[in-house]
């Protein structure tokens, strides 16, 4: 009976020793800025695109880098909120293409991802996003309604929330969670992670709030994010409103469905933003 009390205890010991470890360093398991290297490694001069450096400064004091690339005749420019992981050389197939498409696109690196200054957190990502979104419309002059919030994984969060608080004229959510708790109830399933989770990313809720076109695009094959999350998304958006079916996996189903991906989005761009 001593033995099985010393390895209950033991157990019960380890246990609280990992929900500790969860709660403290969660934002490490929820921002990899450094899992490719935070060095730019390329940049769209790689794919034949010339661009510009931005930088630009948020409410709260910090230099936040991000590349502007051009289109001719443009038909709008996306504002591109990026994934957790890697930088924004890491992204330059999107780039692609949107330059295809025919839409400047204006990417940028949370606080604590590659040039960008401070440590990643959710509040910082929301306020990075603001100071992009101030840089097209007031330094560049360009009309909301011409912008399009592209946000990816957990940069669908924060496109989402940052339609919540301006006028864009539609946005993209794609391969994103309904909350980093819900996520991570399915992936964590043995700890109490809505008791333990002070990082939240609700897109779920934040799109509950959004007025304008919205395009949710989800992978039936996400080995990440389940599709169920996406038809969850969809079911949260305010009409107007499409859904996107892809194939593949999380990080590359993009790419794998590139014509009906790059279909999906020129028709919901023709149907939204023909001005």
């Amino acid at each position: 009976m001593r033995t099985v009390m010393n390895v209950l205890l033991w157990a019960a010991a380890i246990y609280c020793a990992v929900v500790a470890l969860a709660y403290f360093a969660q934002s490490r398991l929820v921002f990899y800025p450094n899992l490719m290297g935070r060095a730019l490694s390329s940049d769209p001069t790689h794919i034949g695109l010339a661009f510009e450096d931005v930088n630009v400064t948020t409410e709260d004091g910090l230099s936040i880098h991000g590349w502007f690339i051009p289109a001719d005749a443009p038909r709008g420019t996306v504002l591109f909120c990026h994934g957790n992981a890697g930088n924004i050389a890491h992204r330059l197939d999107s780039i692609q293409i949107f330059h295809q498409l025919r839409l400047n696109v204006l990417i940028f690196d949370y606080r604590g991802y590659g040039l960008s200054q401070g440590r990643p957190g959710e509040a910082g990502t929301y306020l990075d996003a603001r100071a992009m979104w101030s840089h097209l419309t007031q330094e560049r002059g360009l009309a909301p309604g011409d912008v399009i919030l592209f946000g990816r994984s957990l940069g669908g969060a924060v496109a989402a929330e940052l339609a919540t608080r301006t006028t864009p004229g539609a946005l993209v959510v794609e391969s994103a969670f309904t909350s980093v708790p819900d996520l991570a109830s399915k992936h964590y399933w043995f700890l109490p992670v809505r008791w333990l989770s002070r990082i939240l990313y609700p897109t779920e809720s934040f799109l509950s709030q959004v007025s304008v076109p919205a395009l949710i695009v989800h992978s039936r094959e996400d080995e990440i994010v389940p599709f169920e999350h996406g038809q969850a998304l969809y079911r949260a958006a305010r009409a107007p409103k499409s859904m996107l079916a892809i194939r593949g996996n999380h990080n590359d189903g993009f790419v794998l469905s590139r014509e009906a991906y790059t279909r999906g989005l020129d028709e919901f761009i023709d149907r939204h933003m023909g001005h």
